[in-house]
């Protein structure tokens, strides 16, 4: 579950709403144990989705370097090319 959580930090462009809030929730997933959370337990779910990524864009936004932001086209193909190698091409 967690593997689906990406750095999100000093990337170019930066990270959008979308991925903080995908990165939020596999976090509370992991945490609960829940994919999809009962009906007695979304509104404490959804809850806790909005206040980590809340809390996540604070620390993006907050974070300095001094290194170059990353292309995320680049990190995403270096990504693929170690995927290949471990499971072998898709086709």
């Amino acid at each position: 579950m967690c593997r689906n959580i990406k750095t999100l930090f000093n990337f170019e462009p930066p990270a959008t709403e979308l991925e903080i809030r995908d990165a939020s929730l596999q976090f509370v997933r992991k945490l609960s144990g829940f994919n999809v959370p009962s009906k007695a337990n979304a509104e404490a779910f959804d809850r806790a989705v909005e206040e980590i990524a809340a809390l996540a864009r604070t620390l993006i936004e907050s974070l300095v370097t001094t290194s170059q932001p990353r292309d995320r086209d680049t990190v995403a193909a270096e990504a693929r090319a170690r995927s290949a190698a471990r499971f072998g091409a898709p086709g």
